[in-house]
């Protein structure tokens, strides 16, 4: 590695020396990327335009989080973020979406870590200490999914409470005129979020599976929702592109 770059490199971080000093830019762009992917996501998924060029989401050392451009005259070996995440932001359930970026953002974190290490020539006893220190926090991934069955239980708790609050009789009278219909919507099928009147989001009903879905979720819009005379879903997409791969093939020959 040439002076030059090191130069470059060591003006980003300059106080990098010991374990302790790269664990704690590692707990700061952490902490930054769990914000965007936590209490922050819904401006993160905002700042994610699929129109824009190739973003990445970069988590810095002071906590923050920011959504940008790949960075310019950086050292060719320093790790970036994974590039593009916002492309599949439309096209993909948004439980599924979060989760993929909170693995390649645990993989750049890491790769990090031990970029600084082996620019520094940690030993083995460094690179251990290192190791132990990045394994006392949950992964972002981990603490994402946390978040994320934390809220599913509290909207289930409260969908709950709200069902136990009606009497037998609200009960029959809405299945009598269609309440069916009302309770298969209470629920996105791909991001479990509850349905509300108030929301503003349009939502989508499979015609095949039956099921419920936000149209941010699965990338439908009302002005494609009206082109369409039916709407499949991913998932029965999926499967009935599957079944017809699985079906046998007819084989023309002459008869017997």
């Amino acid at each position: 590695m040439g002076d030059g770059v090191l130069s470059v490199s060591a003006a980003i971080h300059p106080n990098v020396h010991s374990p302790e000093d790269v664990f704690r830019l590692f707990r700061g762009r952490r902490a930054g990327i769990v914000q965007a992917l936590t209490e922050d996501v819904e401006e993160f998924y905002e700042q994610c335009d699929p129109d824009e060029n190739a973003l990445c989401l970069f988590g810095q050392p002071n906590g923050t989080w920011e959504v940008k451009l790949p960075l310019e005259d950086v050292p060719v070996e320093l790790p970036e973020p994974v590039c593009g995440i916002n492309f599949a932001r439309d096209g993909t359930p948004k439980k599924v979406w979060l989760s993929m970026i909170a693995i390649h953002s645990d993989a750049w974190l890491m790769s990090m870590a031990f970029y600084h290490a082996g620019r520094v020539a940690f030993d083995r006893d460094d690179r251990e200490l290192l190791f132990r220190l990045i394994n006392t926090l949950p992964t972002v991934y981990e603490t994402v999914k946390e978040s994320y069955e934390k809220q599913m239980q509290t909207l289930k708790a409260s969908s709950k409470k709200k069902s136990s609050s009606q009497t037998l009789e609200e009960e029959d009278g809405a299945n009598a005129s269609g309440g069916s219909e009302d309770q298969a919507m209470t629920e996105c099928a791909a991001c479990q979020e509850t349905y509300s009147a108030d929301d503003g989001h349009f939502w989508i009903g499979c015609d095949h599976c039956e099921r419920w879905f936000h149209g941010r979720c699965v990338g439908m819009t009302p002005e494609k929702a009206d082109e369409i005379e039916r709407y499949m879903c991913p998932g029965c997409s999926y499967k009935s592109k599957q079944n017809k791969m699985k079906a046998p093939r007819q084989v023309c020959g002459d008869d017997a």
